[in-house]
Parts: C-alpha cells; sequence; structure tokens
C-alpha cells in the first residue's frame, strides 16, 4: 500500500575505449568471491595431492596422515593472491612457498620424533605432486574466473570523479583488470580534455557538477572520487548531491587517511579506498544473504500458504477489486520494482500522485485495516522475496511517487 513496508526491505533498488595491454599477463583485480576461492586453493591443492598419493600407495587413510593434512593445511593457509600475477611469479611463489612449508614440516617431524610413521614413496612423491596441484589449481582458477564474477551478476557500473594521479591510475587499472565485475564507464573532471594529459583513452563523461544527474540517469552503480583531500567543501558539495543517489561511494585517497571519515577501507585493483556508503553485502556475504532469503521465504511461504488462501478469500468476497495490490517502488541501485500486498483500500494506486495513508482513512476497508494493523497485508512480500526484488530483513522502500515528491527535501 502508499506506506511501506514494516519488516521486508529492497534487495533489487557506452563503454570507454579499451586501454592498451600492459606487457606480461592480463591484469586481474579480486572480488571477494575470487578472493575467498583464492585463500583455499593452495592448501586444499596440497591436501587433495596428499590424500591421493596415500589411497594409490597404501589403500587407506591413516590417522596419521589426517594429522599431517591439518598441520599442512594450516601452515599453508590462507593462499596466496595469484590472479593478478604473471606466469613466472605465480611459478617462483608456489615453490617457494612449498619449499618453506616442507621444511617446517620436516623440522617438526624430526623434532617429535614422527617422520617414521610415513611412507617414504608417498613423502617423496608429493614433493613434487603438491606444487604441480597447486599450479594446475590456480590454472583452473584463472580459466573459471570470468564464471565466477558473472555469479554475482552483471558488472557494476563505475565513475571516477577527478582525474588527477591517483584517478588516472585507478581508471588504468580498472579498464585492463577483467575480472572485477566493474565497467568503467569514464571519468568527470572541471578541467578541459586538452590540460588532462596522458588520460585520453578515458573518456570524459563532463564537469563535476554534473555527476548526481548522470549516475541517476545512467545508473551508476560506483562513484570512485580522487580529488584533492584539501577541497573539503567541494567533497561535501559533491556527497550531499550523491545523496539523492544509490550508489556507493568511495575515496581514492592520496594518502592513507584514516581520521577523515568514519568509513571502512577496501582496495580495487591493488588501489586503497575509503567506503563513504556502500551496499553491505556482496561477493560470498551477498550469495550467503540471497541463499538464506530463499530458504526462509519457501519455507514461511509453505507453512503460512493455508492463511494466505483464507486471507485472499476474504479479501475477495469483502470488497471488489483484485486480491493482490501492486505498486512500484525503488529497490537496490534505485531499480524500479513490483511489491505485492494483499489489497486493504478501496483503491490501487499506483500513479504519479499517491496520498499518503493517514489513520482512519476511509479508502481502508474494515478487513484492511486489521490486515495492516497486523501486518498480514505483507506475506505476499515473500514472494518478491523469492523473486530477488526484496530481502526478509531490509531497508524501507516507499511508493515511487512518494519517493519523487520528498526527494527535493
Amino acid at each position: 500500500m502508499p506506506d511501506g513496508e514494516r519488516l521486508l526491505g529492497s534487495a533489487a533498488a557506452t563503454a570507454p575505449p579499451p586501454a592498451p595491454e600492459l606487457p606480461g599477463a592480463a591484469v586481474f583485480s579480486h572480488s571477494r568471491l575470487l578472493s575467498a576461492f583464492e585463500a583455499f586453493l593452495e592448501p586444499l591443492a596440497m591436501v587433495l595431492s596428499l590424500w591421493g598419493l596415500v589411497w594409490f600407495f597404501e589403500d587407506r587413510l591413516t590417522p596419521s596422515w589426517l594429522v599431517l593434512s591439518i598441520v599442512a593445511f594450516a601452515l599453508a593457509y590462507p593462499g596466496r593472491p595469484q590472479l593478478r600475477a604473471s606466469a613466472s611469479r605465480v611459478v617462483a611463489d608456489t615453490v617457494l612457498g612449498w619449499a618453506w612449508t616442507c621444511g617446517l614440516l620436516l623440522a617438526m617431524g624430526y623434532a617429535i620424533g614422527y617422520l617414521d610413521q610415513f611412507s617414504r614413496p608417498v613423502i617423496m612423491n608429493w614433493l613434487w605432486m603438491a606444487p604441480a596441484s597447486q599450479l594446475l589449481a590456480h590454472w583452473v582458477l584463472r580459466q573459471a574466473a570470468p564464471h565466477l564474477i558473472r555469479l554475482q551478476g552483471p558488472p557494476l557500473r563505475a565513475v571516477v570523479v577527478g582525474m588527477n594521479e591517483q584517478g588516472g591510475s585507478l581508471a588504468d587499472r580498472l579498464s585492463m583488470a577483467h575480472y572485477t565485475g566493474v565497467e568503467l564507464l569514464g571519468f568527470f573532471d572541471d578541467r578541459t580534455p586538452e590540460r588532462i594529459h596522458g588520460r585520453a583513452r578515458h573518456r570524459r563523461l563532463g564537469q563535476i557538477r554534473e555527476i548526481a544527474e548522470y549516475v541517476k540517469a545512467n545508473r551508476v552503480q560506483l562513484v570512485y572520487l580522487s580529488l584533492p583531500m584539501a577541497s573539503q567543501p567541494r567533497i561535501k558539495q559533491l556527497l550531499d548531491a550523491l545523496k539523492d543517489t544509490t550508489a556507493s561511494v568511495y575515496f581514492v585517497p592520496d594518502m592513507f587517511v584514516t581520521d577523515l571519515i568514519q568509513g571502512r577501507t577496501d582496495s580495487i585493483c591493488g588501489m586503497p579506498v575509503i567506503s563513504v556508503c556502500e551496499t553491505p553485502f556482496k561477493g560470498p556475504s551477498g550469495l550467503l544473504k540471497r541463499g538464506s532469503d530463499v530458504v526462509l521465504a519457501a519455507i514461511i511461504l509453505l507453512l503460512l500458504s493455508p492463511v494466505m488462501l483464507g486471507i485472499a478469500a476474504a479479501v475477495k468476497l469483502s470488497s471488489p477489486g483484485p486480491v493482490i495490490f501492486r505498486q512500484r517502488r525503488y529497490g537496490l541501485w534505485g531499480q524500479e520494482i513490483i511489491v505485492y500486498k494483499f489489497r486493504s483500500m478501496t483503491v490501487t494506486e499506483d500513479g504519479p500522485d499517491v496520498p499518503q495513508a493517514r489513520r482512519n482513512d476511509l479508502r481502508v476497508t474494515r478487513l484492511g485495516a486489521f490486515l495492516r494493523r497486523t501486518s498480514l497485508d505483507e506475506l505476499p512480500q515473500f514472494i518478491n522475496v523469492l523473486q530477488g526484488r526484496m530481502s526478509i530483513v531490509g531497508p524501507r522502500p516507499h511508493a515511487v511517487a512518494h519517493n519523487e515528491f520528498y526527494r527535493p527535501l
């Protein structure tokens, strides 16, 4: 109805010319999902290669081998980020890391007299099998990286504000990093293109004062501010303008500033950024939240289906009109979504002018008053959760008409 949800929240609100390739391997950036895979990659490959050799030579996995597996995993975890490294760097780091792990294992085994518990053929073959399996796992992850990125949805649209040294470096890295899950649209800067030396390959989208309108018109999801920290009035004015958008905003500092704002530090393509406002659930956290939403919504709909059928029949019999009321609201990234509720009024308003519900509103039916008082009118929104438009716990969206009416305030 015209007033917002009281429980459920929203979960769903021309490319620049490519930069020239750098020599060596392609430049990668780490999404949180890829980082999670990389952390487990080396230790898991090491342990699996050991288990395979044990089963090949001895046909059974004894407690001694399990203890060795646990110790080896603990020494190797977390694995080193290697997606942005060249092939030669990956090989060198893998061999050196394995040599360090082997040295520690041998020293520990010798100190406690545990070496005699293990088969010599298994250990000798593990010396070369472990690094080989790690390199194979790295290769597989490189091939799978584009598909893992796609699991997180379409690329996020990003712009850089300020084409200084830091902004230009970030734009270069975003353009060359093919697995960030971020699409760089271009940059904003008040200087003319002639004064921005060496950045002609990135598209200039306009002046800084135009950023807010561009973000709203083009559904930009990430804004990277690369402005001098001394320009505080200018930065504040820009942040005030961006409050009317759903974009996540980050500073790209020219120095490591921790007392500027109470923001979380992060990195993009190896460059430090400071979050001003951002979407909290991304990568593995977002997948976990989405999975829990689907499971809980399915269980709730299954358990409450008799109640919902009874309410639907009561709504249909009590007053003329549809059972389900559909209304446009803003979801994640400012996208319009359709929200479902049991109809509790005699009208189904969803135009440019939607009067706010009031106490003793004559539009509310007798059954609707009970449904609204008990929040039972919101049960169909669990269908929105299954559709991916909303989340069980999240922000409270309002009717599009109300958003637009109060937007200038």
